[in-house]
């Protein structure tokens, strides 16, 4: 039977398209036995719906279709079952066959490293994940398609445990605690890089040929980095559920949900609050063509063409000093904007939350006064295109 015909007869019957789906390799604590990490070649997301449907009929997904999320261990018959499905509608399994198919890849490689454990993991909603599995696949899925919030991540932290990385391979801290003496008198300790829940990015992602990351350490799993964008070593870090949206100078900090659009500079020792850091709780936005000066900090949202000073921290309670001649063009950039405050002296005082989002934005310290002071921002940011 043909390929396409037999995907679309098994689809005809009870079947649900996934929302996203990936073979997994499973890691387990070596005291626990409990699953502790996960490793993906390839994830789908909206995607590929014809491979999965020869998953679904060979595994018997059926049974799932209900289910917002699920794993189905994958034996060394399974895999066996599944390359031979693809074979007889003449799929071919040579390295040449292979290339520009991902999913051929992930099965065919599992099968043939019968020493690991492999899974399926499927996501059919989005929902708070509740497996170390969907944590793990959701992740995955930021770094390697989804902006930050774009699929919900609530008590990923509480699924995951701590463990201590040497390279890419995980171990729980109990197992080094008890087998301490041996694993040391042996010259077997292994080297540990960090001790954290997540994993670092690069363990788990290539990332595209124009990005630049200078340091493993700076980019967690589950961070999202746009083309074009640069990390620097030093102060620069970006959390899970947080990263670039285009061309970004990063030499600070972009915490927790936080998102940077094209064009910006975070610069040296700036720092973007997470949804942690002292904020309302509401995710932080920093837009295009956006300067966070060195040691800056934001805990406000900031629209296009935006300027934070070097030194200066705005946050949500700021206090900030408004002209009329800069409230004007303020307004003018930024049609519809309300800026409630205080007048005192012909100059509007507002507290920094309130225009939290607005373009055109300069926030500049008062040398003399020493008060903050938002003007119209008049300057260009633009990136050196030779870094990018």
């Amino acid at each position: 039977m043909d390929f396409t015909k037999h995907c679309e007869s098994i689809k005809a019957k009870d079947f649900k398209s996934p929302l996203a789906y990936a073979i997994a390799r499973v890691v387990r604590g070596q005291l626990s036995g409990d699953v502790i990490s996960l490793c993906f070649a390839n994830v789908n997301y909206k995607q590929n719906e014809n491979f999965y449907a020869i998953l679904y009929d060979i595994l018997g997904l059926k049974k799932h279709i209900n289910d917002d999320e699920f794993f189905v261990s994958l034996s060394n018959d399974d895999l066996t079952k599944i390359v031979e499905s693809f074979k007889s509608f003449g799929f071919g399994f040579k390295e040449q066959d292979l290339q520009g198919h991902e999913n051929l890849k992930s099965i065919f490689y599992a099968s043939q490293n019968t020493q690991n454990e492999f899974a399926l993991v499927v996501l059919n909603a989005d929902v708070k994940p509740t497996s170390v599995y969907s944590a793990y696949l959701k992740l995955h899925l930021i770094s390697s398609h989804l902006p930050p919030h774009s699929l919900k991540l609530d008590g990923v932290f509480g699924l995951l445990k701590n463990l201590a990385w040497s390279g890419n391979k995980p171990y729980e801290l109990e197992y080094l605690r008890q087998n301490k003496a041996k694993l040391m008198f042996s010259g077997e300790y292994p080297k540990i890089d960090f001790v954290d829940k997540f994993p670092r990015y690069l363990a788990h992602i290539v990332p595209d040929d124009s990005v630049r990351i200078l340091d493993d350490s700076k980019v967690r799993f589950g961070a999202h980095i746009a083309p074009k964008t640069t990390i620097m070593p030093g102060a620069s870090y970006i959390n899970f559920n947080a990263g670039t949206l285009g061309a970004v100078m990063v030499e600070g900090r972009i915490s927790s949900a936080a998102r940077v659009g094209e064009g910006s500079d975070v610069g040296g020792g700036a720092s973007i609050l997470g949804v942690l850091s002292g904020t309302s709780g509401t995710p932080i936005s920093v837009s295009k063509r956006c300067l966070l000066g060195a040691n800056s900090v934001t805990g406000i949202s900031l629209g296009d063409d935006c300027v934070v000073d070097a030194g200066i921290a705005v946050l949500e309670g700021s206090k900030v000093s408004i002209s009329p001649k800069d409230l004007e063009l303020l307004k003018a950039a930024n049609q519809g904007a309300v800026f409630n405050g205080v007048e005192k002296d012909g100059v509007l005082i507002v507290k920094a939350k309130e225009v939290s989002g607005l373009n055109a934005m300069h926030f500049r310290l008062d040398s003399l006064g020493g008060g903050l002071v938002l003007k119209y921002n008049t300057k260009a940011v633009k990136l050196n295109e030779d870094l990018h």
